[in-house]
């Protein structure tokens, strides 16, 4: 199928479990993703300019006085990834700036254009951490007052690295949302100006000089990737490149949980999400910025999306490689990178280059990323399987598992006719996995495949220890604010009639915690129920149907 130019196509590949999104027909992506459900949605892009006056992006990127603060950081080699896939993998180490953020760079060109009356009155930012250090920095740099408004939820590591550098904090709002307006309410009452952290043509054209210096250090590359929130990077070097190598594709990367550049761009027209997850809290960005997806829309060759397990697998391999722990926005474009390299298996010997954006990881993290690395990784398979509560049945299970090392075992009795085993098994491939479900159902054990379950990788595996007698037991996973009164909240929220049968917390490090709760709710207060789930305003996920849940928690 041939693509005019200037068009878009949508296509989902189910082999893989990535979105790829793709324009004009040099990307050539239709032919190389896999074959089954492949879905195109054409729409026409429409670029509207939003001043009478052309912004000379090109020539505000080359003359970006960055350096002032910033430094041109090194393109590497990741060689241990490039033997994996195939190609030169190229990291770009943004992580090694003052901030060890790239958005020092915007933030200091924005800052640099203001005038000395300006600067006196004070600037004002909202973020959740990034953005905020580097307008912290660039104000010291510039002898100017800032005042950074946080999100309540922020990490302690950002919120103490900008007033490392002098800036005043607050802290407001359980999400940037809230935060950013009062932030821009604030700028107002107080005369100073607001730093926007990515819909500018000044910040977008301080991120364009990422890059200029990628241009500059390496003569040959085929494909760029680069990470997506606000959109301010992805459309600074997208625009760059295209202007100077336009035969050199640029990718923006997404989590799946805030893909609000991908939404928008198969709609053709900005969409704000109803929701992200923030586990990558730095792209988490409900809507791209209308400066920022006008020029992806129209220089930006695609945009991929990644789970969660993916970036955790993407810190691994950059520590293997640097013995540096990027930050899980920070990994993103890495993790876009290898699910490229997989899509493409055809393509060998090809040069990626990954912007590795941030490091301001939260060390309370690395729990949940050392946890999920493996899976991310698809090497290791998460399994349930049924044998039969008769001596020599375990022993007959550990010899269908073999050599292969084993990662996690969780086995309790069920009652006198089975018993339900929660196991991790250390596997080269998702293929070993799937051959290691049929060959254990072919011995005749139930085995289900949990590796794609949320519910057993997050709750279950740390609950498994026996059923309970549990009558009108709703099970839900929450998502709770990580603030003071959170579940209080929650419980005075509550009817007092509705008992709780089961609660697991267990912290991750994240901006939010992930909370599984087990309410007895009489069959006559389901309307009830439900208003309550409504009113309450916490992201949620029914699963009394989850068969993690029924195999080893359910009466």
């Amino acid at each position: 199928m041939d693509f005019p130019s200037g068009y878009w196509a949508w296509c989902s590949a189910s082999v893989t479990g990535h979105g790829l999104l793709c324009c004009r027909a040099r990307c050539g992506f239709q032919r190389n993703l896999p074959p089954n459900r492949l879905h195109y949605r054409i729409n026409r892009p429409t670029v509207t300019a939003s001043t009478t006056q052309p912004f000379d992006y090109l020539e505000a990127i080359l003359t970006a006085p960055v350096y002032d603060v910033a430094i041109e950081t090194p393109l590497d080699e990741a060689r241990s990834l490039s033997r994996r896939l195939g190609h030169t993998v190229l990291l770009k180490r943004e992580d090694m700036q003052p901030v060890f953020s790239f958005k020092i760079r915007g933030a200091y060109n924005r800052l640099a254009q203001l005038s000395p009356e300006q600067l006196a009155c004070g600037v004002i930012a909202a973020s959740a951490g990034n953005h905020a250090q580097g307008v912290a920095l660039a104000a010291q740099t510039l002898g100017c007052k800032a005042t950074i408004c946080m999100p309540a939820t922020a990490p302690m590591i950002k919120v103490e690295g900008v007033r490392a550098r002098g800036a005043e904090v607050i802290l407001h709002g359980d999400n940037f949302d809230l935060t950013n307006q009062y932030a821009q309410q604030l700028a107002l009452e107080r005369g100073a100006t607001f730093i926007p952290p990515f819909d500018d043509p000044h910040v977008i054209a301080g991120q364009g000089t990422v890059a200029m210096e990628v241009l500059r250090q390496r003569k040959h590359m085929d494909v760029i990737f680069v990470p997506i929130g606000g959109g301010g990077l992805a459309a600074g070097v997208a625009f760059y490149v295209k202007r100077l190598k336009p035969w050199i594709k640029v990718i923006g990367v997404e989590p799946t949980e805030a893909a609000s550049m991908a939404e928008s761009l198969t709609a053709g027209e900005r969409v704000r999400l109803p929701h992200v997850g923030l586990f990558a809290d730095g792209v988490a960005v409900r809507m791209v910025g209308e400066h920022c997806f006008a020029l992806c829309q129209q220089h930006l060759d695609g945009v991929i999306r990644v789970s969660n397990d993916e970036l955790c697998a993407a810190i691994k391999d950059v520590f293997e490689d640097t013995r540096s722990i990027l930050e899980p926005s920070g990994a993103v474009a890495i993790a876009g990178a290898k699910a490229w390299a997989a899509a493409h298996p055809e393509s060998q010997g090809m040069t990626l280059v990954a912007v590795a954006s941030g490091a301001n990881m939260n060390f309370d993290r690395l729990r949940y990323v050392a946890e999920r690395s493996e899976v991310g990784e698809a090497r290791e398979a998460v399994i349930a399987v049924t044998i039969p509560e008769q001596p020599g049945s375990f022993k007959s299970f550990l010899q269908q598992i073999g050599n292969r090392a084993i990662t996690e075992f969780n086995y309790r009795y069920a009652g006198p006719g089975a018993a339900h085993i929660f196991v991790g098994v250390q596997v080269g491939n998702r293929d070993e996995a799937r051959n290691l479900v049929s060959q254990l159902s072919a011995q005749g054990h139930t085995t289900v495949d949990l590796t794609d379950n949320e519910l057993a990788k997050l709750h279950i595996r740390h609950l498994v220890g026996g059923r309970a007698d549990v009558d009108n037991e709703r099970l839900l996973r929450f998502e709770f604010p990580e603030r003071p009164g959170a579940l209080l909240n929650f419980l005075n929220s509550m009817s007092a009639g509705w008992n709780i049968s089961l609660f697991h917390y267990r912290n991750h490090g994240a901006d939010y915690g992930r909370v599984l709760v087990g309410i007895q709710v009489p069959s006559s207060d389901r309307a009830a129920f439900q208003s309550f789930l409504d009113a309450l305003g916490y992201e949620y996920q029914e699963e009394t149907d989850n068969p993690a849940y029924r195999l080893f928690l359910a009466s």
